[in-house]
């Protein structure tokens, strides 16, 4: 089966066959290619008079046209940095607390901690004393600090890469 004039194939090899050009962009002679400029005119690139444009899919992914892409319309990004109006709403939490700290009085008669608390003002006899245990509230402030580079991500899908060749040769598409 001849394929139709201007059909995007893509190919497991790193040539384009006979006919066919792989999509990088590269501008062709109108006059040498008025069938196929027929069918592309300028929704590639060139200038219309004397050249037109092939379609570029280097580092592109093809997306079928709708009311939202316009066939030869290019968009997305291959990196991006984000900005804060992107970033959901959260929050960083930090706080205060109540701490039960096993801490005796000043006399550290102990050696061993079992059935001791450490000692507020350990001696070198002993670090535990036998004397209740203490709490403590501490109100610590807390600072957060930025992070991050600021540098753009990588942001492509997982991809494949191989080659789409358009056909320079082959039967007029007709219309319905």
């Amino acid at each position: 089966m001849d394929e139709f004039l201007g059909t995007l194939i893509i190919f497991s090899f790193g040539y384009a066959p006979k006919n066919y050009a792989q999509c990088n962009g590269q501008l062709l002679p109108i006059g040498q290619n008025q069938a196929l400029f027929s069918l592309l005119g300028t929704m590639y690139g060139g200038n219309g008079q004397t050249t037109f444009a092939l379609p570029d899919l280097r580092g592109r992914v093809p997306v079928h046209i709708d009311n939202d892409f316009n066939q030869g319309q290019k968009s997305g990004e291959e990196s991006h940095t984000l900005l804060m109006t992107e970033m959901p709403q959260h929050n960083h939490t930090l706080g205060s607390g109540y701490v039960k700290a096993k801490a005796g009085g000043t006399a550290a008669n102990q050696t061993t901690p079992e059935g001791n608390y450490y000692a507020a003002n350990p001696a070198l006899t002993g670090r535990f004393s036998n004397q209740t245990d203490t709490g403590m509230y501490n109100n610590a402030p807390f600072d957060t600090q930025v992070v991050g580079s600021g540098q753009a991500h990588e942001n492509r899908m997982p991809f494949l890469t191989l080659n789409f060749c358009i056909a320079l040769s082959g039967v007029f598409p007709s219309r319905n």
